[in-house]
């Protein structure tokens, strides 16, 4: 009794504990996003009254700060002044596709904007990041940049290709073996008739010395 005592005890100071824990990460997920939030709407703020953005612009490279520091690549990403002047920034009247891919949402303003990658790695150099933004109105609804270290997902689909591709070669590969195996086997096959056939008369001609032995000593 005592035993099972104990054990329930343990069992409901054990889902207190995990009740707490989850407790604590919704706590947690808000508050990183309110902090996420803060930082866009102050880099927002920054780039409009600092280097003169255009605000879709701002909110492009806003955006895009926080992509890219998800990268395994970087370590930040700058944007200097240079970054939105029209060289390097440019607000698009669009009404249509984003891309032709998975993001085929209708934009009707394409909003694109360059930055400075700083990786992580001392030795790499800078990269050069565009970032391309899709709007309808004030509304980020499409993004996509280049990424200097690929999705998992593009990897994933190149090994499933060459996996298809290997299959498709195993599949020819076993028809050529196969042929040859019956190339062999037919081979085999008249070699057997050919080897049976001669050894007939091989037996005929050895009666025939046997019955002319025998006549010779009975000849004796």
């Amino acid at each position: 009794m005592d035993c099972n005592h104990a054990s329930r005890r343990l069992l409901i100071v054990a889902g207190q504990l995990a009740a707490c824990a989850a407790s604590l990460m919704l706590i947690a997920a808000p508050a990183a996003q309110a902090d996420q939030l803060d930082r866009h709407n102050d880099l927002v703020t920054q780039f409009v009254t600092q280097m003169h953005a255009d605000p879709l612009v701002a909110d492009c490279a806003a955006h895009g700060d926080f992509v890219a520091n998800t990268s395994a690549a970087l370590d930040h990403v700058e944007f200097p002044p240079s970054s939105f002047d029209t060289a390097h920034a440019s607000v698009t009247p669009w009404n249509d596709s984003f891309d032709e891919g998975k993001q085929r949402v209708k934009v009707d303003t394409i909003v694109t904007v360059d930055g400075i990658g700083i990786p992580k790695e001392s030795g790499n150099s800078p990269y050069d990041l565009k970032f391309r933004c899709g709007y309808v109105g004030q509304q980020m609804l499409a993004f996509s940049w280049n990424d200097p270290v690929p999705p998992a997902r593009a990897h994933s689909e190149r090994s499933t290709a060459s996996t298809g591709t290997a299959h498709v070669k195993g599949k020819h590969s076993t028809k050529k073996a196969t042929g040859k195996g019956s190339k062999k086997a037919t081979s085999s096959k008249s070699s057997h008739k050919s080897s049976s056939s001669g050894a007939k008369p091989a037996s005929k001609s050895t009666t025939k010395k046997t019955a002319s032995k025998k006549k010779s000593t009975t000849a004796h």
